[in-house]
């Protein structure tokens, strides 16, 4: 597939605040159209008309004449207009973004089906990834979608736990690897491997030719830490359980930075998503080791809003995936 990187909700209908649904009950009822939505999401995407115009190619008065077109049709106010200050949104408007997103996609989804029935898979599929798992398992998937389907344009975004969950209730992305951590009733997850925590190690310390040390070993020991939400809470709990209190001397968000480090011979650190070699981009070395505490691995797959249903891109990216990672660690 064609690949673009980018770096890094309440259900249709009504909410207990009263506001409006987006989801009409027979075409009859609806009076709004997609044009418009696509105008109102454009909007507040900038909090103004003169950007969102650029965005979309239209006239200002264009856009304008949408957005209150949409409000009169919803009968609710979207944005606030204040003189040479630009736009902001109301609570009602914000309720109904992540709603008028997810139309919208529906809509991509509905135009992208017809034509892959006509013409075989193709269009755009967006996804998401947690960025340590990303580097470990999307160029094999990317490389066999490509293959397989040609015409199928892949756009995904590298963002930690919390912007995962965060994209997905706001229809950014049709599905994300991730673990199956702290992600909410509202998202459904489908498994596909698990992946135990290891130790790193500097290739010369003396404990980095065991094949499994206890995490209180490493108590006193200075640790490098993979400074990302949700992920360093889940690594310090570990080690914090086990008697380890660790002793951080240097926090990253980039885990070939961590790896780095440890290489470098600046401490240990845990991570999950184990690379194929153990070399580090500056040429550095460091060991993996098993930890020999019960800790439950952490379970990889695919998460995507419940209440949200797979295109057929989505859904052959999800068998693939699992074909190729099932067993992955």
């Amino acid at each position: 597939p064609h690949l673009v990187h980018t770096s890094p909700s309440s259900e249709p209908g009504s909410d207990r605040s009263g506001s409006q649904s987006l989801q009409p009950t027979t075409l009859s009822t609806m009076t709004y159209t997609l044009k418009q939505l696509k105008y109102f999401v454009a909007v507040a995407e900038f909090n103004s008309v003169t950007k969102a115009s650029r965005k979309v190619h239209v006239s200002q008065p264009s856009v304008s004449a949408a957005i209150t077109q949409l409000e009169n049709a919803l009968n609710a106010k979207l944005f606030v207009r204040h003189q040479a200050r630009g736009l902001t949104m109301t609570p009602v408007g914000r309720e109904l973004l992540g709603p008028a997103k997810r139309l919208l996609a529906q809509a991509e989804n509905l135009e992208q089906t017809a034509g892959e029935l006509t013409d075989g898979l193709g269009g755009t599929l967006t996804i998401a990834s947690l960025l340590t798992l990303a580097p470990v398992l999307l160029p094999k998937t990317f490389r066999a979608m490509h293959d397989d389907y040609p015409a199928l344009q892949i756009n995904c975004h590298e963002l930690n736990l919390g912007e995962l969950s965060a994209g997905l209730r706001e229809g950014l992305f049709e599905l994300a690897i991730t673990y199956d951590l702290d992600l909410g009733n509202d998202i459904a997850f489908t498994p596909v491997c698990t992946y135990p925590t290891y130790v790193i190690l500097p290739e010369k310390h003396p404990l980095a030719r065991r094949k499994k040390i206890n995490l209180r070993m490493l108590r006193n020991e200075p640790m490098i830490l993979l400074d990302l939400p949700q992920t360093r809470d889940y690594f310090l709990d570990l080690l914090r359980d086990s008697d380890a209190d660790p002793e951080i001397v240097y926090r990253t968000q980039s885990p070939t930075m961590v790896m780095g480090m440890v290489a470098a011979g600046f401490g240990y650190s845990l991570l999950n998503a184990r690379p194929k070699t153990m070399q580090t981009l500056d040429g550095g070395n460091y060991c993996a080791v098993e930890i020999a505490d019960k800790i439950s691995p952490l379970i990889m797959g695919i998460a995507s809003l419940g209440s949200n249903t797979f295109s057929r891109a989505g859904q052959t990216f999800l068998q693939r995936f699992s074909e190729l990672h099932s067993a992955a660690a």
